[in-house]
């Protein structure tokens, strides 16, 4: 479980092939996404936007229940992460719609 002084959130940076372009970075506990030209801008804001909300949450005052840091990620990220990381085997004859650049985990 998250807390305001330490833990872990997992993220993901990606392109989807129908829209080139566009970079996509998103932290899944937090449920935050941003969107880049490039992929290193795209995790960059993605890191600062992470730490804004850590920090944010921090100024709460009372804040005694951890959901904001410990959300339910979106089906389509979970079902990414699953297939990136290992957790789930993705059959070799499908090919992604998504072109993943980098992902992991960043410390609280």
């Amino acid at each position: 479980m998250n807390t305001l002084k330490s833990g872990k959130v997992r993220y993901i940076v990606f392109q989807d092939i129908k829209e080139p372009k566009i970079w996509y970075g998103a932290a899944l506990e937090f449920n935050i996404v941003v969107h880049g030209d490039n992929p290193t801008m795209t995790t960059l804001e993605l890191f600062d936007a992470m730490q804004g909300y850590v920090e944010t949450l921090k100024k709460v005052k009372g804040l005694r229940d951890f959901y904001p840091l410990n959300q339910e990620a979106d089906p389509e990220y979970e079902i990414m992460w699953n297939n990136i990381s290992g957790v789930q085997k993705v059959k070799k004859n499908v090919k992604s719609p998504f072109i993943v650049n980098n992902y992991g985990f960043s410390n609280i």
